[in-house]
């Protein structure tokens, strides 16, 4: 049987825990108020461009074009930018079907929310992580690498991206967070498998 320090150290816990989720739904949804306004909705187009089939879209255009016009830079740089993003892009699919927790907008338009492991794989379930934010962050790290002198209007880019995902109701901050964690640990992942020396 636990002892009353362990029970009383897994209720801290369960508190803090709570209240952090509390704080973050509640953050989401205020963020998200103006998602229906015609500027927010233009900026959600606009944040498509972070999705994956633009991203990947991008970065294998940039690897053909690369190696068509025989500009070594700008094929390592697609090539380190579909690395980060296709990596990126399967953790977050793998996250995505561990866990399920329903999106902000869900939860201001059809007054619920839920959380768990597993569960239904379908976009309104599919909140945590961002995605967007993860593909952003690991393509903009991966240019960023690449082009030194453009990394922060590519970081800046990437962070707009994530920011218009809270704003339209598509992700809570933490999803957005841990999104962009990903894409930052994916890039790192990508860089390093490339530069290991094979066998």
């Amino acid at each position: 049987m636990p002892s009353d320090a362990t029970i009383r150290n897994a209720v801290l816990k369960a508190g803090w825990a709570a209240r952090c989720e509390a704080a973050d739904i509640a953050l989401g949804l205020t963020l998200a108020r103006a998602k229906d306004r015609p500027g927010v909705r233009a900026l959600g187009t606009l944040g498509e461009v972070g999705g994956w089939r633009a991203l990947l879209a991008l970065s294998a255009g940039t690897l053909v074009w690369g190696l068509a016009a025989r500009d070594r830079r700008l094929a390592d740089a697609g090539r380190r930018m579909l690395g980060a993003g296709v990596l990126a892009s399967l953790t977050k699919m793998t996250a995505k079907r561990l866990v399920h927790r329903t999106r902000p907008n869900v939860l201001m338009d059809e007054g619920f929310y839920v959380k768990g492991w597993l569960g239904p794989n379908a976009g309104p379930w599919q909140s945590f992580p961002s995605g967007h934010s993860a593909l952003s962050v690991a393509v903009a790290r991966a240019v960023g690498r690449a082009y030194p002198e453009v990394r922060f209007p590519a970081y800046g880019g990437a962070a707009a991206v994530a920011f218009i995902q809270v704003l339209r109701g598509a992700h809570f901050p933490s999803d957005v967070i841990v999104g962009a964690a990903i894409g930052i640990a994916a890039e790192a992942a990508a860089e390093a498998l490339a530069a290991a020396p094979t066998p």
